[in-house]
């Protein structure tokens, strides 16, 4: 499986506006939390193992460059 990494939302700018709407007047260990549901929730979405283990793959080779 090759996971989309090309930009492939709609809207990105009102994504990224709202995600940033949805920390607004959080602590950091509320918006960690926050951060973690949302991550676990679309890994749900997602379901499967394979693209999982890949978007971890490249989450992590990311913050190391």
């Amino acid at each position: 499986m090759t996971l989309i990494t090309h930009p492939n939302i709609t809207d990105a700018d009102g994504f990224y506006a709202r995600l940033l709407a949805a920390h607004q007047g959080l602590s950091e260990a509320e918006s960690q939390r926050l951060n973690a549901r949302l991550v676990l929730i679309l890994a749900n979405h997602v379901g499967d193992d394979a693209a999982l283990e890949e978007a971890l793959k490249l989450a992590k080779a990311a913050g190391q460059s």
